[in-house]
């Protein structure tokens, strides 16, 4: 395909034409007088401009790629001294560059390039639903090293003989809740419980609640008289200081009835400081929900999060799959998967919305 062709069809697919005429209107605001008058406007608007640039910047670069590959094919149909071999070789790493910018178009939400604050909760079924818990746990931080990202743990409550009751940890990196939110919902295991002795077949589920981190720009108010705060000690290990003082914050949002806390940190000023960034957070994702209701009715095949409507299925026994219920993509390779490989879910589904 020529170049100008590739062009077309890049224009039609991501709007490059729009994104330039954007681009060049920006330019213009920027040098009138008054553009930084409203500095986290001004701030907006420049983060939007190099969003767009980003893009167009790759899709020349691609196109300019695609443009040499073709001359290596002509070289290698009349001489071939490895222009051919060298042809695929790049053309399969363009395709993967076409794969990730397409992906990166379905990122739409002005919340999908913040960072995530991610619970896991097990659910009924005692030491083997905890114990799956953690075993997600472990996935979606195997996930976030492979990409790259960082991750905190802000609150674990240990079950009592394996694994953990319910966690919640943040994670920071460039689309974190653009990707994660695909994991919200309820995520189903079967397999020969390593707890019964009897090695009986069982079947456990855990909840996945995604919440974008509110941006510091964001004003959500919180009005002292609708909290209620407790302190207490923090369980599990921690050091001394940690187990035998009141560090541990817990903070009750009256009128929602939502609760956060958090004890990772030794000091109860810390612990509260990051247990009323979750309660922003929280509160912001559901004044969010609120407003895209009326939205989720249009959203075909949307499953509700509630239990006995799982989004994803883990089967190890007595064969070996992970399908996910909303795109129907499955995998074979249970191991590499709950290693934290869960990218093709996660595109899939942000390609299907």
């Amino acid at each position: 395909m020529t170049k100008k062709g590739v062009w077309r069809i890049c224009e039609v697919i991501f709007d490059l034409d729009g994104k330039g005429k954007r681009v060049k209107e920006i330019e213009r605001r920027e040098g009138a007088s008054g553009f930084w008058d409203d500095p986290q406007k001004a701030r907006e608007i420049l983060r939007e401009k190099g969003g767009l640039l980003r893009v167009i910047d790759s899709w020349e670069g691609l196109v300019k790629e695609l443009e040499e590959i073709e001359v290596l094919l002509e070289i290698a149909e009349v001489e071939d001294g490895g222009e051919a071999a060298e042809a695929h070789e790049r053309l399969a790493e363009t395709e993967k560059r076409i794969k990730a910018l397409e992906l990166e178009r379905m990122f739409a939400d002005k919340d999908d390039p913040r960072n995530v604050i991610v619970s896991i909760n097990a659910g009924a079924g005692g030491t083997e639903a905890q114990d799956w818990a953690e075993m997600l746990l472990r996935m979606y931080l195997r996930w976030a090293e492979r990409r790259g990202f960082s991750t905190e743990i802000v609150d674990i409550l240990a079950g009592e003989e394996a694994g953990i009751k319910n966690v919640t940890f943040q994670v920071k990196g460039e689309y974190a809740y653009g990707h994660l939110k695909a994991e919200a919902g309820i995520h189903r295991l079967v397999r020969i419980s390593p707890f019964d002795a009897g090695k009986r077949r069982h079947t456990s589920f855990a909840s996945v609640f995604v919440y974008p981190e509110t941006p510091d720009d964001v004003v959500i108010d919180i009005d002292e008289d609708d909290l209620r705060i407790d302190t207490f000690r923090a369980s599990g290990a921690g050091g001394q200081h940690v187990n035998k003082t009141d560090s541990a914050v817990r903070i009750t949002h009256l009128p929602t009835g939502i609760v956060v806390q958090c004890q990772n940190e030794r000091s109860q000023h810390k612990n509260k400081a990051t247990a009323m960034k979750i309660l922003r957070a929280r509160l912001y994702e559901l004044e969010m929900h609120k407003r895209a209701q009326k939205m989720e009715a249009l959203h075909k095949g949307k499953k509700d999060i509630a239990w006995g409507h799982q989004i994803r299925s883990y089967v190890l026994h007595p064969y070996r799959l992970v399908k996910d219920h909303r795109t129907d993509v499955e995998r074979g390779d249970t191991e590499n998967v709950l290693d934290g490989d869960i990218d093709v879910f996660i595109e899939e589904y942000l390609m299907n919305r």
